[in-house]
C-alpha cells in the first residue's frame, strides 16, 4: 500500500512539473515568440547545411563509382569509326577496361538516376534523345589519365572527354570547405540560441524571484524548481525542430526539382537525394539539438536564482 502511494506521489510530481513547463510556455508569450524565431532560425540554417553536405557525399560516392574517364562521339561518327575508336582505346597503355554505351543506353542510365521522376526525362524519347554515344574507360592508374586523354583526344569522331578523376578531387575540396564551414556555423549558432534563449527565460525566472525564494525555503529542490523552466526550453525546441522541418522541406524540395533538372540538362550522370531519405537522420539531428539547446539554455538561466 504504502509502495502503490509512493508511486502516485511520483506521478503526481512528474505531472506538476511537465504542467509548469507547458504553463510557462503560453503564459509567457512573447519570451516564448522570440525564442522560437531565433530557435527556427538556428534549426533552418543547420538544415540547409546538413543537406548540402549530405548531397556532397552522395555524388560524390557516385562519382566514385565511375571514376576514369568518359569519352563521347558525335553523332555523325559511323559504326565502323566507332568500333575503331573503341579498339584505340584498348591498346592504349594504362586502359583497364573499356565499355560502350549507346545514346539509349545513356538515357535508361539516367533514368536509374531520377527513379519516380521520370518526367523530367519525358521530352528526350526517341529522336530527341540528347544523349552522346561513348566509351567508358576505366584505368589502372588515375594519375595516368592525362596520358591516356591526349591520346584518346586526337580521334577526330571524340566530342568531348570528361575526366572523373577532377570531378572527385574538386568534389573533395567542396565536401571538406562544406564540413568546416557548416561546423563553424552551427557552434555560433548554438552559442546565439542558448545566449537568447537564456536570456528570454532569466525574464520569466526574476518575474518569479520570490516564488522560487520561498520554495527553497519550503525545503524544495533545486531540481524540483529547476525542472518547469527546463520542459519550457525543451518544449520551444520541439515546436522549433517541426516548424523548421516543415519550412526546410517544402524549399528543399523546390530548389532540388530546379537542380535536377539542371543536371538532366547537363547529362549529368547523378541525382540529388530526397528529403525523405534524409528526413531519418536530420530528425534526429534536429530533436538532438533543438531539445538540447532549449533544455541547456533553460538550466544556465536558473543558476543565479537557485543559489539562496
Amino acid at each position: 500500500m504504502i509502495k502503490k502511494v509512493g508511486m502516485t506521489v511520483r506521478y503526481s510530481i512528474f505531472g506538476y512539473l511537465i504542467g509548469e513547463g507547458f504553463r510557462n510556455v503560453f503564459k509567457n508569450k512573447k519570451s516564448t515568440m522570440a525564442s522560437l524565431i531565433i530557435m527556427c532560425a538556428t534549426m533552418f540554417i543547420f538544415g540547409i547545411f546538413f543537406v548540402l553536405g549530405e548531397n556532397v557525399n552522395h555524388i560524390m560516392q557516385s562519382v566514385e563509382q565511375q571514376q576514369g574517364m568518359q569519352v563521347f562521339i558525335f553523332d555523325s561518327a559511323t559504326e565502323a569509326q566507332t568500333q575503331e575508336l573503341g579498339n584505340l582505346i584498348r591498346s592504349i597503355e594504362h586502359v583497364n577496361n573499356v565499355t560502350y554505351k549507346s545514346k539509349e543506353d545513356g538515357l535508361e542510365q539516367m533514368k536509374t538516376y531520377f527513379k519516380g521522376k521520370t518526367s523530367l526525362l519525358a521530352t528526350y524519347e526517341g529522336a530527341n534523345n540528347p544523349f552522346e554515344a561513348s566509351y567508358v574507360v576505366t584505368l589502372t592508374d588515375l594519375s595516368k589519365s592525362e596520358d591516356v586523354y591526349n591520346q584518346i583526344i586526337q580521334s577526330d569522331i571524340v566530342d568531348e572527354i570528361r575526366i572523373r578523376s577532377d570531378t572527385i578531387e574538386a568534389l573533395l575540396k567542396v565536401a571538406n570547405g562544406v564540413r568546416i564551414i557548416s561546423a563553424v556555423i552551427i557552434v555560433i549558432l548554438i552559442l546565439i540560441s542558448i545566449f537568447i534563449i537564456t536570456n528570454t527565460i532569466k525574464l520569466t525566472v526574476h518575474a518569479r524571484r520570490k516564488e522560487i525564494s520561498i520554495m527553497k525555503y519550503v525545503g524544495a529542490t533545486n531540481g524540483f524548481i529547476r525542472w518547469p523552466f527546463m520542459v519550457e526550453g525543451m518544449i520551444i525546441g520541439l515546436i522549433s525542430v517541426l516548424i523548421s522541418m516543415l519550412i526546410l522541406g517544402g524549399c528543399y524540395n523546390g530548389v532540388a526539382s530546379q537542380i535536377e533538372q539542371a543536371l538532366v540538362n547537363e547529362k549529368m550522370l547523378t541525382s540529388l537525394l530526397t528529403f525523405q531519405e534524409m528526413f531519418g537522420t536530420l530528425i534526429v539531428v534536429y530533436l538532438v539539438l533543438g531539445i538540447g539547446i532549449g533544455a541547456l539554455g533553460s538550466g544556465i538561466s536558473m543558476r543565479k536564482y537557485l543559489d539562496v
